[in-house]
């Protein structure tokens, strides 16, 4: 193998691929990149078994070939190399890989490419388009809410559900629940249900750059796998296997008080209260009071939190609006941070019912998402 190419493409392609190498194993090539000629092109690949990144940069090929090399050891000198242009060689048989860079250069040790575990393909199968943007915001919106604990596998997943032009994610942990729902670019025939691990989804967000027009996504027909393509980046997931729980019987049909709030003084507010609520189980309370003649309000929410050790505080809230009777509910302080962070800056709506029933909040202007918090059972 002989090939040329520039310094900042090798360097942003070993860190596309990079969030794919194994950083523990039992199998010391995964935690190697492969390198291939590819078509002209210079193919980088790593895997973890679990989740494949492949991606693709300009190169000047002489001679064709492929090796893998250590990710982390190639990816660092890389990155110190000052030259624009980097010169690899690769004599046959030998397994050395020789790079060189203006008056720099180096040999990296390698294992066979013919070691590296197959990077899975998905030629064809379902396949959906999904505007860049749209999909970013939404595993924003909805991945953080995925269970990190083993006990529940499905949970761990994220829930990617395709009917006609409409698309939805979910993601729920047993304490909180997050919906997204929105438009695929183009229409599909059928109905389609799989489960996406949150890692693959997190991955794959943080790989969605502000000049990406449109994710393609493919599954294999008998839905083992699924692929993500945006422009010279492809990521290959597993799908979990088993079912999904049925959210919709988690969101509430009624509400007896629904209240608007200014998200950054909500926000504010709960911060606070959150300083208080490290020590004292993660509670922060919350008392919504409708508006009264006398005050000429629109009503208010009082946030507090205690600590028997620390002490505690309170905070009032004024409300946009705020409908219904007085309500009283208490949720996990970290809970109520993570979705109060992803809603746009803005106004939102809390619907409550009882002390006991989740708290449901949205956008005020409604645009798919939805996030239930189950309450936390305090004395008042």
């Amino acid at each position: 193998m002989r090939l040329s190419c520039l310094q900042e493409n090798l360097s942003k392609g070993l860190a596309v691929v990079g969030r794919a190498v194994a950083t523990r194993s039992t199998l010391p090539v995964t935690q190697n990149v492969l390198i291939s000629t590819d078509q002209s092109r210079l193919k980088l690949s790593a895997t973890n078994l679990e989740i494949a990144i492949t991606t693709w940069i300009g190169a000047s090929i002489e001679d064709e070939g492929a090796i893998t090399l250590p990710a982390r050891i190639l990816t660092e000198f890389v990155n110190t190399l000052e030259g624009d242009k980097i010169d690899v060689s690769l004599p046959e048989g030998n397994g050395i890989l020789s790079i060189s860079s203006g008056r720099s250069k180096a040999t990296i040790n390698g294992i066979d490419a013919e070691e590296f575990p197959p990077i899975p393909t998905v030629l064809d199968g379902i396949r959906a388009v999904i505007n860049a943007g749209v999909l970013k915001k939404a595993i924003s919106r909805v991945a953080f809410a995925a269970a990190t604990e083993e006990s529940r596998p499905v949970l761990t997943g994220v829930e990617l559900k395709l009917e006609g032009d409409d698309f939805s994610l979910a993601a729920a942990d047993g304490f909180r629940l997050a919906v997204q729902k929105d438009k695929l670019t183009e229409p599909i025939d059928g109905n389609i249900e799989v489960i996406i691990p949150a890692r693959t989804m997190n991955e794959l967000n943080r790989l969605i750059s502000d000049d990406s027009q449109e994710i393609e996504v493919v599954m294999t027909p008998t839905r083992g796998q699924i692929l993500f393509r945006s422009g010279d980046i492809e990521i290959v997931s597993q799908l979990l296997q088993g079912n999904f729980p049925n959210y919709q019987q988690l969101l509430p049909e009624e509400y007896s008080t629904k209240s608007t709030f200014d998200t950054n003084a909500l926000q504010r507010a709960v911060r606070s209260a959150s300083i208080f609520a490290r020590d004292g189980s993660n509670i922060v309370r919350m008392q919504l009071i409708p508006p009264t003649e006398e005050e000429e309000d629109n009503g208010k929410a009082l946030i507090s939190a205690r600590s028997e050790e620390v002490g505690d505080n309170e905070d009032v809230v004024d409300a946009e609006s705020l409908e219904g009777e007085e309500s009283k509910i208490a949720f996990n302080s970290r809970y109520l941070m993570d979705v109060l962070a992803v809603l746009d800056k803005g106004n939102l709506v809390l619907e409550t019912t009882t002390a006991s029933s989740p708290g449901v909040f949205k956008p005020l202007e409604d645009d798919g998402y939805t996030h239930v918090i189950m309450p936390m059972f305090v004395q008042w």
